[in-house]
């Protein structure tokens, strides 16, 4: 399944980035996340719980960051296991600053599905990756309009 989406905040490009990679904010913005601990640099066990229809289930996998390029470029990996099956994927993450104060974030990836959850929920994958997506991204822009602490 492909995915792609683009998100405008407005604030500096370096603001946004600091959101984005930080473990602490991805942990709070994704849907579902229970944990995500450090195991490496750049690198994290996730454990998260996801509903799909009829089929809840809770997955622990690893997340990488890699080929950054500050503020501006990342791609990020995800392999996760659970008793309803397995999803492996990969986003290519870009930061544009179109003004000083404005920022757009272009997200392009690609996941796979197995096991029960894409045997039972192939028609709907699709529709909750991209909500889940649009959740973690409505968080950041929350996130970027509240004060930065110190």
């Amino acid at each position: 399944m492909d995915l792609s989406a683009n998100y405008t905040f407005d604030a500096p490009r370096q603001r946004v980035w600091d959101l984005l990679v930080d473990p602490k904010m991805i942990a709070n913005c994704l849907p579902g996340c229970e944990s995500l601990e450090p195991t490496g640099i750049d690198c994290f066990e996730a454990k998260l719980t996801v509903n799909l229809a009829a089929i809840t289930g809770r997955f622990v996998g690893t997340v990488q960051m890699t080929d950054k390029s500050m503020p501006s470029h990342y791609t990020l990996k995800v392999e996760g296991r659970g008793t309803p099956g397995f999803v492996d994927g990969s986003a290519n993450i870009s930061l544009t600053e179109t003004d000083t104060n404005s920022t757009t974030v272009f997200v392009s990836g690609t996941a796979n599905f197995g096991g029960t959850i894409a045997r039972v929920g192939q028609r709907l994958l699709s529709s909750v990756s991209k909500m889940m997506i649009d959740r973690f991204f409505s968080c950041l822009q929350q996130a970027v309009s509240s004060p930065i602490e110190e």
